[in-house]
């Protein structure tokens, strides 16, 4: 498709190169890091119920500090010790699988979190996840 660009067009455009004039970045506000406020802790070693009570612990102490995102290692369970006990459930009782379903069924959890995630291979991968958190009102 060609299309005749007008004069008045053309004047415009040189006047626009001739101008030393800098123009203001519409996207400065992009460019501005949110200064991210993080805290982690590995629940290696934990039982279940140790590890419920502790996050349950973490993220209202977070939210009060005004911490952005928690980063949580649970580990891969590699180790566990439930794939030997036939009574006991192999997926659930990981804490990798077991810990975020306790935050996401705990609605006075929820009312502090914005989202749960999965986290960067530099922060646990597989064996972490995140929760960022909402701020304080």
């Amino acid at each position: 498709m060609i299309r005749k660009i007008s004069n008045k067009d053309k004047k415009d455009w040189e006047n626009f190169l001739q101008n030393k004039e800098k123009l203001s970045d519409k996207e400065e506000h992009l460019k501005i890091k949110k200064r991210i406020n993080s805290r982690t802790f590995d629940f290696h070693g934990y039982s279940l119920d140790e590890a419920n009570k502790k996050i349950e612990e973490l993220i209202s102490k977070a939210y009060r500090d005004g911490v952005n995102k928690l980063i949580i290692v649970t580990g891969k369970g590699l180790h566990s010790e439930n794939s030997k006990d036939p009574y006991k459930s192999i997926d659930l009782g990981i804490l990798k699988n077991s810990l975020p379903e306790f935050v996401k069924n705990n609605n006075s959890l929820l009312k502090m979190i914005n989202s749960i995630g999965d986290a960067n291979v530099e922060d646990g991968g597989s064996g972490a996840f995140y929760i960022f958190l909402k701020k304080k009102l």
